[in-house]
């Protein structure tokens, strides 16, 4: 069964960073992406940033290009966000997502599995 836990949420401070974390487990294949998204009540989910497992290339959100950088690990079948320059418009419930087939998109309903997600409040 295929299995996405995020971490590394927190409170931070305008201008500051924070680290996410996406543990992967239960995938047969690695020709897939995940990608992170976040929400903020009342808001549709946005796709933030994606990347494809096997080749490592990426695709981010006009909203944090330059400020945030995915990763991923694949040793340790962990995706990583880094977030750094914050503000408080990134405050947001993050989520992550993958996508078991290929192409970098930030479509919420190509996605086939979620994780829980994990809050990220930014101070001013």
């Amino acid at each position: 069964e295929v299995q996405l836990v995020e971490s590394g949420g927190g409170l931070v401070q305008a201008g500051g960073s924070l680290r996410l974390s996406c543990a992967l487990s239960g995938f047969t294949r690695d020709d897939y992406a995940i990608g992170w998204f976040r929400q903020v009540p009342g808001k549709e989910r946005e796709g933030v940033s994606c990347i494809d497992v096997k080749d490592g290339s990426t695709l981010y959100s006009d909203s944090v290009k330059g400020r945030f950088t995915i990763s991923r690990d694949n040793a340790k079948n962990t995706v990583y966000l880094q977030m750094n320059s914050l503000k408080s418009e990134d405050t947001a419930v993050y989520y992550c997502a993958a996508r078991l087939s290929g192409g970098l998109l930030l479509y919420i309903n190509i996605y086939d599995y979620w994780g829980q997600g994990t809050q990220v409040t930014v101070s001013p």
